[in-house]
């Protein structure tokens, strides 16, 4: 036998290095691996990778600092599949941390991300690529991101995975992306609603609710609610509904059937199967609170719809909103209101609440709960508009001192349901007395200093409502509320600005309110506003006239026009046609100003400026006394005032005098006496004439401090209202009183005029002369005894508002102006109740006391020239 021969081991190539198994305890070692180029060691460092990561957030952050996720973010499209999946692993468990998602965003992985969601993919791909875009489609940038690259497709086909993980991931990604429209629509495009559907029945409550909270949001296009009808989504949301062990989803699929319920095909469907009837046993009987709260909005969506508020109604819904609020949860109470207020739309519905659901609602508005204070004043806005009687019963339910507290909410929305409700209320005198005895006029004050438009609107409109009677306007004035009501006229805001006109024109109904909104600028806003186009309204031009009906003197300057209602009262003055902007003179200042070439200040002043009071203060003489007790104050026809008030001075001066002259004349009579006696009366007479004096000096200063400007007394015109008292009152008929005034107007100011003799009627001399004999620009009207239009027109209308006979004035074009007044012509033959009434213009100047037709062409020719 042979001798064996070993055989030679043939050495190692050269150039292939051998295997070195590597054991590192470092993240950091791990990282720099991934600039490998061998795929198994990729795989193998990512797989540790994704180990670490795994134990917390804070080893995901030092990889993070590390650098790992650039090369992850490249490595989850190697061509290995190991290596791929392996990075898809730790990307996806990654994400979970918000600085690793901003850097996953800014390197642009999603299209890679939804490049894995390919069929060929590994499950486990799948499971964690779907896991990053759940993460990602938290924010806004990558939904939008994830659509734009039509993400949503792939994602769809995945809900028919097979892996539970993988449809978890997914259903959660949809449902985030369904918050945005865009992909809202595209869902039901892209035909998701079936396995959404299916996923119902899945046996994982985290997928089934995650996939209803997906057709909840989806449900809010009406192509979605279409589809679930077509596969008949309702009844499976009944069936579901009913079974007990599904009570943590009965809270989505309540509201899924809310939205459902906005389509009235969804709500026939409903009515036939007995659903609704149902989910309002289900709303009655369940004891979950977040179950009642979704009931309730269900109940609310659907009572959108007039024809579901009936059969809620003859349900009694009524009875199962109103024992919502005797629950302890707020969210609860807060769901109820809203579906009350949506039912109160119905008007037997609030008809019915009016006992049964006011006073359980009222005591809500004390609640510590913002959302249950402003639910709950919201359903008060709508129960109590256009029905008294609730607004009533609000108010024996104790609700007054809750909704004025309410006005100094910190959440707009209540304190504007609160002004709607007080508004309401305020329509009702009685309830409105009820408000300003609770002191709503000072609560008021805090919300007219609002930064919000609409609650600066709303109390502005309750300021109107409530300013109906001069104790609220006091109220109003003391309280400081004028201020800022008049700022909201210099409001960017329109409805803010017509809101604050038309409180402005209310609280002008009353004259002291009236002069201190011209004090503050008011009236000036207001000009503005109605000399601006763009700012303009029916509110600010009613705002203005209501204020110039305070100031008639300015009204007719710019308006050219007095009313029926506005009455011509002593101190008015018309100092002619003036701009919408230029300002009116007092007359003080016009009185005081010197003769000049300007048309004459016509002026209406019966009061007397008589000085008695002052007079009285000298104390005349006992025998001065009796002589004028029963005398009253006379002033010749032309005297000035000056004249008057000089001769009422002299009367204290000729009084004391006397008072040392008779003593010098009884000293005279008695010259036998003793001399001392005559001694001692001379040396007491000299002091005794210097305390007098004293006396004088002293009591003019407090005569000229007590001394108010009056304007000059018209003995003419008390006559005039005399004279036509004793001859127009006595007339029964209104037309004849008319004809009579037009004829004694005419007499006064210089008779009938020929047309063509008007331009011989020396009017303008007259004029001057009596301003030179006045020395004054102020001419009162009595004086003139040679008027044409504008003077006999106003002597006409001052006359008749004294008399009361009803009359408008209107200013012309060249010296124009006339008077209109309605009158029924009793001639015509009455058949059916008084005719209306007519409008004529009364004829002052050719044929007195002619009644021209409004209208007719007789009235316009003496309209104009």
């Amino acid at each position: 036998m042979g001798k064996k021969i070993k055989k030679e081991v043939e050495p190692p190539p050269k150039d292939v290095f051998d295997p070195l198994p590597i054991e590192s305890k470092k993240a950091a070692t791990a990282v720099l691996m991934l600039q490998s180029p061998e795929e198994d060691i990729l795989a193998k460092s990512c797989d540790a990778l994704y180990k670490f990561a795994k134990k917390g957030e804070e080893n995901k952050l030092t990889l993070l600092e590390l650098g790992a996720v650039d090369y992850l973010s490249k490595l989850i499209s190697h061509e290995d599949k190991i290596v791929r999946r392996n990075a898809t692993m730790v990307c996806g468990i990654m994400a979970s941390h918000y600085d690793v998602r901003k850097l996953l965003r800014k390197l642009d992985i999603i299209p890679s991300l939804i490049a894995r969601l390919a069929p060929e993919e590994e499950v486990v791909i799948h499971e964690f690529a779907t896991l990053c875009l759940a993460y990602m489609a938290a924010e806004y940038t990558s939904k939008t991101q994830i659509y734009e690259v039509n993400g949503l497709e792939p994602l769809i086909k995945l809900l028919s995975s097979p892996d539970p993980d993988v449809k978890k991931n997914c259903v959660e990604c949809i449902y985030l992306l369904a918050q945005e429209f865009q992909s809202r629509s595209a869902i039901w495009e892209l035909n998701a609603i079936p396995p959404l559907l299916e996923l119902l029945k899945s046996e994982y409550p985290v997928i089934q609710q995650l996939a209803l909270r997906t057709l909840g949001s989806v449900s809010s296009e009406a192509e979605a609610r279409r589809i679930f009808i077509e596969n008949q989504a309702l009844e499976q949301f009944l069936k579901l509904l009913e079974t007990k062990e599904f009570n943590d989803l009965h809270v989505d699929i309540l509201l899924v059937i809310a939205n459902c319920l906005e389509d009235v095909e969804a709500l026939h469907i409903l009515q036939q199967s007995g659903g609704l009837k149902r989910i309002l046993e289900f709303a009655e009987t369940t004891p979950l609170p977040e179950a009642q709260m979704n009931a309730a909005k269900v109940i609310n969506r659907a009572a959108q719809n007039d024809e579901n508020r009936k059969y809620f109604h003859e349900q009694e819904v009524e009875r199962i909103l109103v024992s919502m609020l005797d629950t302890d949860n707020d969210e609860v109470k807060a769901a109820a209101c809203l579906a009350i207020s949506a039912m109160c739309e119905n008007l037997e519905s609030k008809n019915v609440f009016n006992k049964q659901g006011i006073p359980q609602i009222v005591p809500l508005l004390s609640r510590e709960s913002a959302e249950v204070r402003e639910s709950t004043a919201f359903v008060l806005a709508n129960l109590t508009t256009n029905c008294p009687a609730n607004a009533s019963a609000v108010a024996e339910a104790d609700g007054v001192d809750a909704l004025i507290n309410l006005l100094s909410d910190k959440r707009d929305a209540v304190i504007m349901n609160a002004c709607t409700v007080l508004i309401n209320m305020a329509a009702q005198e009685p309830l409105r007395i009820i408000l300003q005895t609770h002191g709503i006029v000072h609560a008021l004050i805090e919300p007219l200093h609002s930064a919000n438009n609409m609650v600066l609107s709303k109390a502005a409109l309750t300021v109107a409502s409530m300013a109906c009677d001069t104790d609220t306007r006091t109220d109003l004035r003391d309280a400081g509320g004028l201020p800022p009501l008049v700022k909201l006229l210099q409001s960017n805001h329109n409805e803010v600005r017509r809101s604050a006109c038309w409180a402005v024109a209310v609280c002008a109904s009353d004259e002291l309110t009236a002069v201190e909104l011209y004090k503050l600028g008011a009236l000036d806003l207001l000009q503005e506003l109605n000399l601006s186009r763009s700012l303009r309204n029916n509110f600010s031009e009613l705002a203005l006239n209501k204020l110039l009906d305070n100031n008639l003197p300015l009204k007719y300057s710019q308006k050219g026009y007095l009313s029926y209602s506005n009455l011509i009262e002593d101190g008015f003055y018309d100092c002619g046609r003036i701009k919408p902007d230029a300002k009116l003179p007092p007359l003080e200042e016009l009185s005081k100003q010197g003769l000049n070439q300007n048309r004459a200040i016509i002026l209406i002043n019966t009061k007397s400026s008589n000085l008695a009071p002052i007079t009285a203060a000298a104390a005349p003489p006992a025998e001065e006394k009796q002589e004028s007790a029963g005398a009253q104050p006379s002033y010749s026809r032309n005297a000035s005032r000056d004249r008057a008030g000089a001769s009422a001075e002299e009367k204290p001066e000729q009084t004391v005098v006397r008072t040392p002259s008779s003593q010098g004349r009884s000293a005279s009579k008695e010259k036998g006496s003793k001399g001392k006696a005559r001694l001692k009366k001379e040396e007491e007479k000299p002091k005794e004439e210097e305390e007098v004096a004293q006396t004088l000096q002293n009591q003019s200063q407090i005569v000229s401090e007590k001394k108010d400007w009056l304007p000059p007394y018209d003995q003419e015109l008390n006559d005039y209202i005399t004279e036509a008292s004793k001859m127009i009152l006595p007339l029964s008929n209104i037309k004849d009183q008319v004809v009579e005034l037009a004829k004694f107007v005419a007499k006064k100011m210089g008779g009938p005029i020929e047309k063509e003799r008007l331009h011989d009627f020396s009017w303008e001399l007259h004029i001057s002369e009596l301003k030179f004999a006045l020395k004054s620009n102020v001419v009162p009207i009595g004086k003139i005894k040679k008027g044409i239009f504008y003077h006999r027109a106003l002597l006409f209308k001052a006359l008749a508002d004294r008399i009361g006979v009803s009359s408008c004035l209107i200013r012309g074009e060249y010296g124009r102006a006339w008077n209109e007044c309605r009158l029924t012509d009793t001639q015509q033959e009455i058949t059916r109740g008084l005719p209306p009434p007519k409008t004529f213009i009364v004829d002052l100047m050719f044929e007195p006391g002619r009644l021209l037709v409004h209208g007719s062409a007789d009235a316009d020719n003496y309209q104009l020239i």
